[in-house]
């Protein structure tokens, strides 16, 4: 399996979703194992006791494994492989998963009996062939955390553009905020800079795509395609809106320092992934700040473009059946369960992240995501970038933004610019 497209055709998740009827009888006893790399899945464990309610003599299983990615392939030979297991979009494409995405049911196939319509239509991928082998069950985004309650009492919107941006951060600057935005100077794709800037590149990326073979091929001309982003964080980071400095003081990690330091209650904007505003709610209450002040908070786009932010959706993992499973149907049975507007709903809501689907009222942290226009709203993968190039964007833009090149430098640059 070399590659994966996307799906035309899927449905928009618009239409009357009907409720789940079992296929097979109430009194049916079988036992499933889910195999994945999550420390807990309690959001999973939560599906199973909704599934028990069809089928009280089944027994669902999640089994964490060590090392996953390197030893998933040779579980599924062993003498109890999983039934049902985790799989990412970026191991497509590396012959290591071969056998892996070889073992795999296929999905679309009618006989499995699932309808994943309910799916946004961007995230399901196809391989050659045009099967059907993973379906998403959480995603994530690039973005900001929002202090609502900083906004109302200061009178101020929600920045929905850059204009804006530069306007409410003067605002909230002159009334004694020092870094109106704060993040992590990180490299990685949570770090402060790629939050910011990554969605506007990927955006111009899909408006360019008789350029994308010649940015994954890292030819140097290519790299004028980060100008519009380099520039854009170039002003950004000489303006009032952050002090980067401050920063890289106070925040030390991309995830647990990210959230403390935001629920510390006087930071108006900080940028976060969604796999980072995933630990929120556990953290809450470990804030002695947040707890004895706490406040409403929302997730955003980041408004970098003039005409507004940009909502890419990416897939946090999949889940894959065994083709080989024991209970082959009763394993295809319980993803007909959960691949429902419903049930990924219940589970994205209760992990805090995005849900696949074309509703994000599961979790009114996200609700502002269904207010970004459809135009400036895609899957990662219809960028159509390998992952070399979105790390030397990454490396380009964590050198412009710490004043170690230029923009001009570092568009001159793409292809050689040192990583992390």
């Amino acid at each position: 399996m070399a590659t994966m497209l996307l799906l035309p055709g899927c449905g928009n998740g618009k239409k009357e979703e009907a409720a789940f009827v079992p296929k097979y009888d109430k009194d049916t006893e079988f036992s499933l194992t889910v195999a994945g790399s999550y420390g807990n899945f309690e959001s999973l464990e939560a599906e199973f006791e909704r599934f028990y309610e069809y089928y009280p003599n089944a027994n669902l299983e999640y089994v964490t494994m060590d090392d996953y990615n390197n030893v998933i392939s040779s579980a599924l030979v062993n003498n109890e492989p999983p039934d049902i297991f985790t799989t990412s979009s970026w191991m497509v494409g590396n012959e290591m998963y071969d056998a892996m995405f070889d073992a795999c049911e296929v999905l679309s196939d009618s006989s499995s009996g699932i309808d994943y319509s309910c799916i946004r239509e961007s995230l399901i991928r196809t391989t050659d062939s045009g099967d059907v082998v993973m379906l998403p069950i959480f995603t994530t985004s690039y973005g900001m955390l929002v202090n609502m309650d900083i906004f109302e009492k200061e009178g101020l919107k929600v920045p929905t553009n850059f204009k804006e941006l530069m306007e409410v951060c003067t605002k909230l600057k002159n009334a004694g905020y020092e870094s109106p935005m704060m993040g992590a100077d990180r490299f990685s794709g949570s770090g402060l800079f790629n939050c910011f800037v990554y969605p506007m590149f990927a955006y111009n990326v899909t408006k360019n795509s008789d350029k994308i073979d010649a940015l994954n091929n890292f030819e140097p001309s290519s790299g004028e395609l980060m100008r519009p982003a380099l520039e854009r964080l170039n002003e950004f980071v000489n303006s009032d809106c952050i002090d980067v400095a401050k920063c890289q003081e106070e925040i030390v990690d991309e995830y647990d320092s990210v959230i403390m330091r935001f629920f510390e209650g006087d930071v108006p904007m900080m940028f976060a992934t969604g796999d980072v505003v995933s630990g929120t709610a556990k953290r809450e209450s470990k804030s002695d700040a947040f707890t004895a002040n706490p406040f409403k908070y929302k997730f955003f786009t980041a408004p970098a473009g003039d005409d507004g932010g940009y909502f890419i959706n990416s897939i946090s993992i999949c889940f894959s059946v065994n083709k080989n499973s024991r209970n082959i149907d009763m394993a295809n049975e319980f993803m007909r369960f959960l691949i429902s507007k419903k049930e990924l709903g219940n589970m994205a809501g209760l992990k805090r992240l995005i849900p696949p689907v074309d509703d994000f009222s599961s979790d009114e942290i996200y609700s502002a995501l269904a207010d970004i226009p459809a135009d400036r709203s895609f899957s990662d993968k219809e960028t159509g970038l390998l992952d070399p190039a979105v790390r030397q964007f990454r490396a380009a833009i964590y050198a412009v933004g710490n004043g170690e090149m230029t923009v001009d430098e570092a568009v001159a640059a793409y292809g050689s610019i040192p990583e992390e």
